[in-house]
């Protein structure tokens, strides 16, 4: 097991179930700033305190998906965990199976992606649960997970990073937390011992606004003003662009008949970076001329000139210009993830990493940089539906291609500790 030296509050973490400060709890919530070392304490605590409290009993440890949960945490188990914890997995069965000291448990895997999710478990009887990163899961999931736990002195463990205050598992569970016999350990970026300063600096220059707020400080804040408040012409425009370093072509479409259809023409260069080249913006609403699909086309074949286009990605929605563009079968269309606030967060990191620039005669791209605005009327992360089209478009690209093609921003995610969701493959 070798780790840095443990903060009071991972130490907390870790080992609460074991202390009379906090005989009566049921329950353990850490939440706060990303990187903090939550996962690392409360997953080997949890384990400890299982095989330490039961034996011959199940337990469920779940995530968003059981993929995200078996790439953040079970690989890891065996680092984390003193060598004289017998680990074996079973993957066809999503089952860990730990042996310490003579007692054995089951360790049962779960993904809380969705309402559906709850079913997966029930049935079940539990002796304790562990819900890494419970914010992105559904109420309905994690009631169920909670209501298996009917084996006598089972606990309850959480961890997050912090989303709005309108958010159920800060209604129900943070703001109740004595009330429901819960334990509250907010944690920030210094707890983690083992993250070099240069590293914590770097995450703080990389965030700003309510990303700054949630993930370096650990609020659970709303979100309010410009989305991209740190966007600067003088640092993310460029006015000259070298065609030959391009190493691939994108187009990446946001469509739309009445509203506005946005283009943008994206090369990846040389170093990784998405650089948008050109672009072709048309309002059917602000010219009062609407254009069919054909018409959308024929501008399309123009913006993409005689460049070899890998790919052109498009707004899931827009079926009908799908279809146009694969009739015609001289590009390749894929279609856009489009989870907004994860292509936001991401869209984000890739600008103020250097990793996203903008060419100067793409002005509505720009414009909208400078109007893409947060809905403060709205008790949940929600943009306002105006002045978002080459935002969308961007936002597409990001999600679609740069953090799949470009290798340099991919190691620079990873360096970063992002951590790929299967919700956006």
């Amino acid at each position: 097991m070798i780790y840095a030296p443990l903060s009071n509050r991972q130490k907390i973490a870790m080992l609460w179930w074991n202390s009379p400060a906090y005989q009566g709890k049921e329950a353990i919530i850490c939440d706060g700033s990303i990187r903090s070392g939550k996962t690392v304490a409360m997953t080997v605590g949890f384990v400890m305190w299982s095989m330490e409290t039961f034996k011959d009993q199940s337990f469920a440890m779940c995530g968003k998906t059981v993929e995200s949960f078996r790439r953040n945490v079970v690989i890891h188990l065996r680092e984390w965990l003193p060598a004289d914890y017998d680990i074996t997995e079973k993957r066809a069965e999503n089952l860990v199976i730990i042996e310490h000291m003579g007692k054995t448990n089951s360790f049962y895997i779960f993904g809380g992606r969705d309402e559906s999710s709850y079913t997966l478990v029930q049935g079940m009887t539990l002796a304790g649960c562990l819900l890494d990163e419970v914010a992105l899961m559904p109420q309905s999931f994690v009631e169920q997970v909670l209501a298996r736990c009917s084996v006598p002195g089972s606990k309850f463990w959480f961890n997050c990073n912090p989303g709005p205050p309108s958010h159920w598992f800060y209604k129900e569970w943070i703001r109740k937390a004595r009330k429901k016999k819960a334990l509250r350990v907010h944690f920030t970026m210094a707890d983690n011992h083992g993250l070099a300063p240069a590293i914590r600096e770097r995450y703080e220059r990389l965030y700003s606004g309510v990303f700054y707020n949630r993930y370096i400080l650990g609020l659970w804040c709303l979100a309010d003003g410009l989305v991209y408040s740190f966007f600067d012409k003088k640092k993310h425009v460029v006015k000259t662009i070298d065609e030959k370093e391009a190493a691939e072509w994108y187009i990446s479409v946001d469509y739309g008949t009445y509203n506005a259809t946005s283009m943008g023409l994206w090369m990846i260069d040389e170093e990784g970076r998405g650089v948008r080249v050109k672009e072709y913006y048309h309002s059917g609403r602000e010219t009062k001329q609407e254009m069919t699909a054909e018409e959308y086309y024929t501008e399309l074949e123009k913006l993409a000139g005689s460049r070899k286009i890998e790919a052109v990605i498009v707004d899931p929605a827009a079926s009908e210009f799908i279809v146009t563009i694969r009739r015609h079968g001289r590009f390749s269309v894929r279609k856009a993830k489009n989870r907004v606030i994860p292509g936001i967060t991401l869209t984000a990191t890739a600008i103020k990493a250097g990793y996203l620039l903008i060419g100067s005669g793409c002005r509505d791209c720009i414009r909208e940089f400078g109007l893409y605005s947060w809905d403060e009327k709205k008790n949940e992360d929600t943009v306002i539906k105006k002045d978002d089209h080459a935002m969308d478009d961007v936002r597409y690209f990001v999600m679609t291609v740069l953090r799949r093609k470009s290798l340099q921003f991919r190691q620079y995610l990873k360096e970063n500790g992002y951590k790929e969701d299967k919700d956006d493959d």
